[in-house]
């Protein structure tokens, strides 16, 4: 991004091991789909950073899973935009027994919330391409991280 200064070097970027902290600490999230018309849709979600994946919950007949049945290309933010880190992914719903037991066991521990017998949808965003900003060290430390064959 040399329009806003950035560093070329790769001396100083953030480690990945930074932006999983922060995916893992943070409360709240920030999760943008797209309509079926192409207009943007943002809605606040909970939930946890797990294996590599970003899982969430949400009402099965919710806006967002509308949009995610249409089309799973997907944006997820943390919280702290002093320190944001901001993936893009493609999401799909969770349909593995054991992976939804991590997860109903990880948010109750994490938010108090019980999700056993919870109606609703559990989805994981695999990411393609995520960016950390760190507001203090923004032209040394801004970095983008991808994955191989991410097709982005």
């Amino acid at each position: 991004m040399p329009e806003y200064g950035i560093s070329e070097s790769a001396e100083g970027m953030l480690p990945w091991s930074w932006a999983e902290a922060r995916l893992e600490q943070s409360h709240n999230y920030v999760l943008a789909t797209t309509r079926g018309n192409g207009r943007p849709h943002v809605a606040p979600v909970w939930g946890l950073w797990m294996a590599g994946l970003f899982l969430f919950s949400t009402g099965g007949s919710s806006q967002k899973v509308k949009n995610l049945r249409a089309n799973p290309a997907c944006v997820v933010t943390t919280e702290d935009l002093s320190e944001a880190v901001i993936v893009e992914g493609v999401a799909s719903p969770v349909t593995d027994s054991g992976q939804l037991k991590d997860f109903v066991r990880a948010y109750k521990s994490k938010y108090n919330w019980e999700m056993e017998g919870h109606p609703g949808d559990i989805w994981a965003v695999a990411p393609r391409k995520a960016f950390g900003f760190q507001e203090s060290e923004f032209e040394g430390a801004s970095t983008r991280w991808e994955w191989a064959g991410n097709g982005a």
